[in-house]
């Protein structure tokens, strides 16, 4: 392709995480127990050549791994928000917060309580889109959204947790 012929895409993305969602489809759907989302190859791979404008992941519970934080922070400028619930309301309200501040919003969620945020966020101009495992994604949800990620083990790395030291 001759650079006259060249597209420049300028969007900007928000990336939104239902965490305990995810976890649950990768625990479920992709058998692994220990299995994390591995941000480093995910992100990338679902912005393409778009600017990444927000990343932050909404969890449920007190037992947030710090070690996810930084590395999210480091790598993404990304945050986590702890909830006092699920993740839902939390998400919805930023969600509708970044609206006219960013292109696209990718939720990385399965769940079908997401579908009248995407239909407002669309209505809003935003494009949607939905990350997650295609086994455990509402089937209405991957119809109204603009596009579809698929989660895969090739995403997940598996956790081992803290070694312990010996005595």
């Amino acid at each position: 392709m001759s650079e006259e012929n060249e597209i420049y895409i300028s969007q900007t993305v928000a990336i939104l995480v239902d965490g305990n969602n995810i976890e649950r489809s990768i625990s479920g759907s992709l058998n692994m127990d220990n299995g994390m989302l591995n941000f480093d190859t995910v992100v990338p791979k679902i912005l393409g050549n778009r600017a990444l404008n927000r990343l932050i992941y909404f969890r449920e519970g007190v037992n947030i791994s710090s070690k996810l934080a930084e590395r999210l922070h480091e790598n993404f400028h990304g945050s986590i928000r702890p909830c006092h619930k699920s993740a839902d309301i939390p998400l919805t309200i930023k969600a509708t917060q970044l609206a006219g501040k960013v292109d696209c919003i990718i939720i990385l969620s399965g769940d079908s309580d997401y579908v009248e945020l995407v239909k407002h966020l669309k209505g809003e101009g935003v494009r949607v889109e939905i990350c997650a495992v295609e086994k455990n994604t509402a089937k209405i949800l991957k119809e109204e959204a603009e596009y579809f990620h698929s989660l895969t083990e090739e995403d997940v790395f598996v956790y081992s947790g803290p070694k312990k030291r010996k005595k």
